[in-house]
């Protein structure tokens, strides 16, 4: 299918509408260019108020950590977002609920299918693992981020940038200084290159 007709069936998806609390407001960033994927969990609250992805203090650590300015992040061109759920799936006990199991498998094969260029996919999250590195889904996070070198440097785990993850952060100083470095190069180098 033409991205632009997916982008736009996308967009006014509403397959798990009578479950979601706020309704459907698919929020994602795709361009067929972008070298550069982030696969998340679920927009949360804010993001769905504004339709803009990580439009939160989470947003603003991951772009910190991948060395981008707002610009360059929002620059489809460049950086596609496509969490595992396309919509906000509504507050549960302990933050969010997960991602609804219906939109992966409605639109996620589509939507990969038409990101030739992709040289790098960022998996944020246990679902998004699931899906992207299927192998590994039963390993704990911490050992999944200490192996990163296993699947560098097509596929990067990071736990989620939210600010409840400031104690793993802190429990974890070798992220910071050994994985964070080499994101940020590798991104500008995937992002320096002319296109093919």
């Amino acid at each position: 299918m033409d991205p632009i007709n997916l982008i736009e069936q996308v967009s006014k998806c509403v397959i798990c509408e009578p479950h979601l609390p706020l309704g459907a407001r698919p929020v994602i960033q795709f361009n067929a260019n972008a070298r550069i994927l982030i696969a998340g969990q679920a927009p949360g609250i804010k993001v769905h108020e504004t339709g803009k992805p990580f439009n939160d203090a989470s947003g603003n650590r991951l772009r910190e950590w991948l060395g981008l300015s707002v610009d360059e992040f929002y620059d489809p061109q460049k950086i596609a977002i496509l969490p595992m759920g396309f919509c906000y799936p509504g507050k549960g006990k302990s933050g969010d609920l997960p991602p609804r199991k219906e939109c992966a498998p409605a639109w996620r094969a589509q939507l990969l299918a038409a990101l030739p260029n992709l040289e790098l996919t960022i998996v944020l999250g246990k679902y998004a693992q699931a899906y992207h590195l299927p192998h590994t889904k039963n390993r704990p996070l911490t050992e999944l981020v200490k192996s990163w070198r296993e699947y560098w440097p097509e596929h990067l785990v990071l736990p989620h940038p939210s600010p409840r993850n400031n104690i793993w952060l802190k429990k974890n100083p070798w992220f910071a200084q050994d994985v964070l470095p080499e994101l940020a190069e590798r991104v500008a180098a995937i992002l320096n290159k002319e296109p093919q």
